[in-house]
């Protein structure tokens, strides 16, 4: 769960914990492996809270897709989701992404959102990576005595049951301490699951809330798993069982790095990933109390703390990313999402016909045409493939605000966030077509009202049908970089 907990004080007295599996299963069928995929929040910004992806050729270097823009939208529980874990199946035919409900931009506390807060957890499911199902709910800790929250969520297949074992951390009473602790549930779909049990917890009032655990087939270290738990330390443990006894291999005090508020290296939300082509692993280290992002440390064998090295040679990408999971790609899943979210689409304004000093621009999220912008950035928007049908069709991505696009609204227009629904995607999907007035310009054929067009009227942004040689002037516009 990436916050900053020094803020908190008194209020969560707690450490970090997060599970994940992140390496595969090495079945014949997921070979080979090519890239890296990353799941991950942004932040406690207005559209921070929702789904990001971003890409990696080698493990260190990464870019942002869908030009950082969120790519799913949770439209239930809290509306807003962080610490994304992404699972795929043993047979790569299936996946998910679990998330935490929670959404503290929407103006909850962390006081109420730990003590108060949902106790389900968010779910998509997909069959392509590409292609993602509508969120549901899971109320994972609703039969825990007293639970008060369901945070940082990761799931990772058992082959001793062919199931898969759902952890996350609940806050709650036991044995006359509330804190967090690490509760699981078995489930095979996602949607039916098992009663909630005790998986781990810390002595005293240490509390736990991000690890996460890395499956290593091949042994490296003399263990099948290794997670690495935020409760303090950076705390490095393994097993050869999921469910089975787990033997402490010691923490990163060595390196300077921490979970406290003693000095050193601060950090939070481990995440792990193995490098494509050799034995070796990354344990990438949110720098919270810094607000430097993620740094990876890596390491050829697993098996003793002090096999750690810090690397310079890597690269975030232009968004802040927070807490998340690495999904390592084979070439075939590599080729869908880049084809789906990856390249790099130009920003664009877009000039009036008849008004050729005006160009369309937002102004307190309602629509118009002005002259001399500013900021410059209101005026300014990607055309991306459209949300409703991306055949010949365009919706006007916002480049100053994020997850925003230009929709038609009682067929007037408004700058909003995509939340998720058919009517939005189709109220904010266009056709461009041959200029009405000039076929050398432009015209947008609404996707939803399709004997309507886009025009000013006023200056004001509508959705109109075109009878008139104004309208076909008003209705004309030219896209320029």
């Amino acid at each position: 769960m990436s916050r900053a907990w020094s803020r908190m004080g008194a209020v969560l007295a707690t450490a970090c914990l997060l599970f994940t599996s992140l390496t595969p299963q090495r079945a014949a069928a997921l070979e080979p492996f090519t890239g890296y995929l990353m799941a991950h929040f942004t932040g406690e910004s207005a559209n921070g809270e929702q789904i990001y992806l971003a890409h990696s050729d080698d493990g260190l270097r990464w870019t942002d897709l869908n030009n950082g823009q969120l790519v799913l939208r949770s439209t239930v529980g809290t509306r807003g989701v962080r610490d994304p874990a992404l699972v795929r199946s043993p047979a790569g035919d299936r996946y998910w992404i679990v998330a935490t409900d929670l959404r503290i931009a929407g103006g909850t506390s962390w006081g109420d959102a730990a003590n108060r807060g949902s106790t389900s957890l968010v779910v998509w499911e997909s069959r392509d990576l590409v292609t993602w199902s509508a969120p549901w709910l899971i109320n994972v800790a609703g039969g825990i005595s007293g639970a008060g929250n369901a945070w940082a969520p990761e799931a990772i297949h058992n082959p001793a049951t062919g199931d898969y074992v759902l952890y996350w951390a609940t806050n709650s009473p036991r044995n006359g301490v509330t804190k967090h602790r690490i509760w699981y549930v078995r489930t095979s779909d996602f949607r039916t699951f098992t009663a909630p049990q005790l998986y781990i917890e810390r002595g005293g009032g240490q509390g736990l809330i991000d690890t996460q655990i890395i499956d290593v087939p091949t042994g490296v270290g003399g263990y099948r798993y290794y997670r690495a738990s935020a409760d303090g330390h950076i705390t490095i443990e393994a097993a050869n069982a999921i469910l089975g006894s787990w033997t402490t291999l010691g923490n990163l005090s060595h390196m300077g790095i921490s979970n406290g508020t003693g000095g050193g290296n601060v950090v939070e939300g481990p995440m792990w990933a193995r490098f494509n082509d050799r034995d070796e692993w990354a344990l990438w280290l949110d720098q919270f109390a810094t607000g430097r992002g993620y740094m990876p440390i890596t390491s050829a064998n697993l098996g003793s703390t002090q096999n750690f090295r810090t690397r310079s040679d890597y690269g975030m990408g232009a968004s802040r990313k927070r807490h998340g999971s690495i999904l390592n790609l084979t070439a075939a899943e590599e080729g869908r999402v880049l084809g789906r979210w990856g390249g790099t689409v130009p920003v664009n304004r877009i000039q009036s016909y008849n008004f050729q000093d005006r160009y369309v621009r937002h102004v307190n999220l309602d629509v118009r045409i002005d002259a001399n912008v500013s900021p410059a950035q209101d005026a300014q928007f990607r055309l991306v493939p459209g949300l409703a049908s991306a055949s010949g069709h365009v919706s006007f991505a916002s480049v100053n605000f994020p997850g925003y696009y230009l929709r038609h609204y009682g067929f007037d227009f408004v700058l909003a966030p995509d939340d998720g629904t058919a009517t939005f995607a189709g109220d904010a999907t266009f056709r461009q077509v041959a200029g009405l007035a000039g076929s050398s310009w432009t015209s947008f054929q609404s996707y939803s009202h399709p004997d309507r067009h886009i025009r000013h009227s006023g200056y004001l942004l509508r959705l109109d049908p075109i009878t008139d040689t104004q309208g076909r002037a008003d209705a004309t516009f030219r896209v320029t970089s």
